[in-house]
Parts: C-alpha cells; structure tokens; sequence
C-alpha cells in the first residue's frame, strides 16, 4: 500500500456519499470506541494509526486524550485537520515510515493489520513506539464470522478467509481469526492481554440495507452474550514482550 492506493481507498469509499453501508459500520465503530476508551485505562498519550470516517478519533479526543494521529491519505490526513484543527496532532505519513520522538501510552490500530503489507513488521515498529507498560489494542475482521461461515456453506465463497468485492473496496489484504491474530502479535513482540469480538453479523452489509437501526444497535449490543469467535470483529488489547 503507498499513499496513491490509500487516496484511491479514501475517494473509493472513506469520502463518498454514495457508499450505501457507512451507517453500518459507522455504529459498530462507535460501539466498538466505548470498548477502546475502557481498554485505554489511564492512556493519556495516545497515538491512533489510521482516521477512516473519524469515529474513534472523535471519542478519543472528548474524552481528553492526547491523541497523535498517523494517516498515509493525503485526502483524510486533510479531513482530519479540517474537522479537529489544534485539537490533536495529525502526521501525514505511511506507517511503515513513521517514527515517534517519544514513546506512547498506548497505540491504537484498529483495522490496520488487515491492510498492510507486512503486518508483523509493522507490529515490530509499533512495540518499539510504546512505553514499557504501554498497551497495543488492536481491531481486525474475523474470518470466523458468522456470516463468512454461512457463505461458506452455502458455496458463496470457498474459504472462510476469501476476500469479497467489499474487502477489495477498503482495502483488505487479509482477514484474521483469533488463533492467527495472535500469532502475528506474538510474532511481532507482544502478548494478548484481553480479547473479545463485537458484532453479531449474518449477513453481508449488502444484505442488511434495510435493518432498522434498534436492530444494528442490538446485533451489536448481545455482543457478550455470544461466543466471540463467530462476531464479525476480533478485538484486543496486548503488552508488549520485554
């Protein structure tokens, strides 16, 4: 990915309107970022990799976290000073370039892992932008979702971790299961602390268009009520291996 592909993706889906399914996955990030504020804990100098539509920044932000935003997208790096000005620190660069003056509290990268090239090189580089006891929490698409999984039986796709139209269009290089998830983070110099998964998902968005939004609040909300390897987001939080 260089940051021609990332403004591509960004003009493809991030800014245009006439995406159909923003509201869905725009609620399960919302939902999603009440998670990431608890799992902060203390964080005060936080460093987000990636704006997308804004949705945790903005959480992130009003809950007075000092927040460092790192954005390969010229497009959304322009988006995110527009909409949050000297409220934050926006670092137009690719990940894989970027290098902090100073360690963080805590770093977010919440759907990164399954764009990059090289995920456990850049979770290498991560570790080394963390404080000793900083924490990583990390957010990926779970091949295991219930919905990749009916697919599957029902012959719409070969393999659990066969990526859609829909992953082409963000940008997906990849999708994880927990098992493999942690691997990669072990691989890269950290341990799983936490895990969960967020989202009851049946259906592709395409297929869910018409849900009312008490039901996409709720397919999000019995979220703890199910076992998360069939949730259609992998979530956790990981220390650093020293």
């Amino acid at each position: 990915m260089n940051k021609s592909d990332l403004d591509r993706i960004a003009r493809e889906y991030h800014t245009n309107a006439a995406v159909p399914d923003k509201h869905i996955e725009d609620l399960c990030q919302r939902y999603c970022g009440d998670w990431i504020g608890r799992a902060l804990g203390p964080a005060r100098r936080v460093l987000e990799l990636g704006y997308g539509e804004g949705v945790i920044t903005r959480m992130l932000i009003d809950a007075g976290r000092h927040v460092t935003l790192v954005e390969g997208s010229g497009l959304l790096h322009e988006a995110f000073v527009k909409e949050f000005g000297g409220r934050a620190t926006a670092v137009h660069a690719l990940f894989e370039e970027y290098s902090p003056a100073a360690p963080f509290d805590a770093v977010i990268a919440s759907h990164v892992l399954e764009h990059v090239d090289d995920p456990v090189a850049l979770l290498r580089r991560m570790r080394d932008w963390l404080a000793p006891d900083g924490r990583l929490v990390v957010v990926v698409p779970n091949k295991e979702s219930l919905h990749r999984q009916l697919a599957v039986q029902m012959g719409l796709q070969p393999a659990l971790d066969t990526l859609g139209a829909r992953d082409r269009l963000v940008g997906h290089q990849r999708v994880y299961s927990h098992a493999t998830l942690a691997q990669d983070l072990r691989a890269g110099g950290f341990k799983v602390t936490e895990a969960t998964g967020f989202f009851l998902k049946p259906l592709p968005n395409s297929m869910m268009l018409g849900y009312s939004p008490e039901l996409l609040a709720a397919m999000n909300q019995i979220s703890p009520q199910l076992p998360m390897e069939l949730l259609a987001n992998i979530c956790v939080v990981a220390a650093r291996t020293d």
